[in-house]
C-alpha cells in the first residue's frame, strides 16, 4: 500500500495548486449536496398522485349570463348539455380542484377548543365521486338529500357533515375509524364525518412539501356555476379528453352563446402547466450539477497533468528501481483521494452552512443527510476518474527516458 506520509510531503511543496483545487471541490461538494435535495423535492412534488382519474378529467371555465334568478336554471341547463355530448361520463361543477393555484382552506380541530389543522374545503355537487373518481374507503358519500343549495345556506356556509381524506383521518383519529367523529371548524356546532376517500389533494404550492397536501374536507354543497365558473367533466373509456372538451365547448356555445368563456383544458394539461416552473428547476439544477462535476474533473486532470509533468524525471527513477506501473497509477490515485477528501471535507461543513442560510432565507427545509454521502461518492468517483487517464500516462514514462530528463 502506498505510504501516506510521502504523499502528504509532496503536497505541501505545492501548497497553493492544492489549495486551489480543494476549494474548487468543497464548493462543488456545498452546492452538489443541496442540489441534489432540491432536485429531489423537485421531482417529489411533480410526481404528486392527486388522487383523481386524472387520465379522463377535465375543465371547461364557463359562465352563462343573465338575471341572477335564473342561474339555477342557467347551470340545469348547461348540465343537460353536457351530458348529452357523446363521451361525457359524468360533470360536476367544483370550487377547487387539485394541481392548481386557488385554494379554499380553513382550520378544522377535534374538539371546540382544541389544536386545529389547515385543511382545504372541495365545495361538492352531488357529481363529485363519480366525476372525480373518488375512492371511499370508509363510511359513505352524501345522500342526495344532504346537499344544501348555497343560497340556502347561512352567511358562513356552515355544513354539518362531512368527507374527509384518508391522510387527515389517520392525523386526526390515529388507529381509529373516523367515520362518525365529529369536526369542529371554529365553532361548537359539530360536523359529522359521513365517509373518508382514499386521497384528495388540495390545490396550491404552499402545502407541496409537507403530508398536509392530502387534508381535505369535502363540502356537500350544490353551487350554480356563476359561483365558481368551471364545469368539471369525466369522458369515457376510449375517448381523448381533448375531443371531448372541444365537443362540450361548441356544443354549450350553440346552446347559449351569451356567456363567458376563459377556455377549457385537460388534466394533463393542467398537469404541465402546474409543474412547469418545478420542471424547468430541476433541469436547471441538475445542468449546473453536471457543469459543476466538469470543471472540477478538468481542474483534477489539469493539475494531475502538470504534476506528471513535473515528475517526469522522479516517476522514471522509481520506475528504474523497480516501481511497476500499477505503482505509479496507484500513487496518483492515492494522492488525488487525498486532495478529494479534504475538499470533501470541506465541503460538508459549507454545505451545512448553505443550508442554513437557505433555511433562514427562504424557509427552505432541513438538508436531509442521506445528501452529504452521496456528494461526497459522486466526487470521489469523478476524481479517481479524472486522474485515471494522467496517472496512465505517468505510469507508461520509461525508465531510461526520465533519467535522461533535465
Amino acid at each position: 500500500m502506498t505510504a501516506i506520509r510521502p504523499l502528504l510531503s509532496s503536497l505541501t511543496r505545492h501548497k497553493g495548486a492544492v489549495a486551489v483545487i480543494v476549494m474548487e471541490i468543497a464548493l462543488t461538494c456545498a452546492i452538489l449536496c443541496n442540489a441534489f435535495d432540491l432536485i429531489s423535492r423537485r421531482v417529489r412534488d411533480i410526481q404528486t398522485v392527486s388522487g383523481i382519474d386524472e387520465a379522463h378529467i377535465a375543465r371547461i371555465l364557463t359562465s352563462p349570463l343573465g338575471p341572477e334568478s335564473e342561474r339555477w336554471a342557467r347551470t340545469n341547463a348547461d348540465l343537460d348539455v353536457i351530458r348529452s355530448v357523446p363521451g361525457v361520463a359524468d360533470v360536476t361543477i367544483l370550487n377547487q380542484l387539485p394541481l392548481t393555484s386557488n385554494s379554499s382552506n380553513s382550520s378544522f380541530s377535534t374538539t371546540p377548543q382544541g389544536a386545529t389543522i389547515s385543511a382545504g374545503i372541495t365545495m361538492a355537487d352531488p357529481g363529485v365521486f363519480s366525476t372525480l373518481g373518488l375512492k371511499i374507503v370508509q363510511g359513505r358519500a352524501f345522500a342526495n338529500d344532504e346537499y344544501i343549495k348555497v343560497s340556502e345556506a347561512t352567511d358562513d356556509t356552515r355544513f354539518t357533515k362531512a368527507v374527509i381524506t384518508k391522510a387527515m383521518a389517520d392525523k386526526l383519529f390515529p388507529g381509529q375509524n373516523a367515520v362518525g367523529k365529529a369536526l369542529y371548524m371554529g365553532e361548537d356546532t359539530p360536523i359529522q364525518i359521513i365517509g373518508v376517500v382514499e386521497r384528495l389533494v388540495r390545490p396550491g404550492k404552499g402545502w407541496a412539501a409537507s403530508e398536509a397536501k392530502e387534508y381535505t374536507v369535502i363540502a356537500p354543497f350544490r353551487t350554480p356555476i356563476d359561483f365558481f365558473g368551471q364545469y368539471v367533466i369525466r369522458t369515457k373509456e376510449g375517448f381523448k379528453p381533448a375531443t371531448v372538451l372541444s365537443a362540450v365547448d361548441a356544443a354549450l356555445t350553440r346552446a347559449n352563446p351569451n356567456r363567458i368563456s376563459s377556455g377549457s383544458e385537460t388534466f394533463a394539461q393542467m398537469r404541465e402547466d402546474y409543474f412547469a416552473s418545478d420542471r424547468s428547476m430541476a433541469w436547471l439544477l441538475s445542468i449546473v450539477s453536471v457543469i459543476l462535476l466538469c470543471v472540477t474533473a478538468f481542474g483534477i486532470v489539469g493539475i494531475a497533468s502538470f504534476w506528471v509533468q513535473q515528475r517526469t524525471k522522479r516517476i522514471g527513477i522509481r520506475r528504474a528501481l523497480g516501481a511497476t506501473r500499477t505503482d505509479i497509477v496507484r500513487y496518483f490515485q492515492t494522492e488525488n483521494f487525498l486532495i478529494v477528501s479534504g475538499g470533501i471535507v470541506l465541503g460538508l461543513i459549507l454545505a451545512f452552512g448553505l443550508n442554513q442560510l437557505l433555511m433562514a432565507k427562504y424557509e427552505m427545509p432541513r438538508l436531509p443527510w442521506i445528501y452529504l454521502p452521496m456528494g461526497a461518492v459522486a466526487l470521489w468517483i469523478i476524481g479517481q476518474l479524472a486522474v485515471l487517464a494522467p496517472a496512465l500516462r505517468a505510469a507508461n514514462v520509461a525508465p531510461t527516458t526520465a533519467t535522461r530528463t533535465v
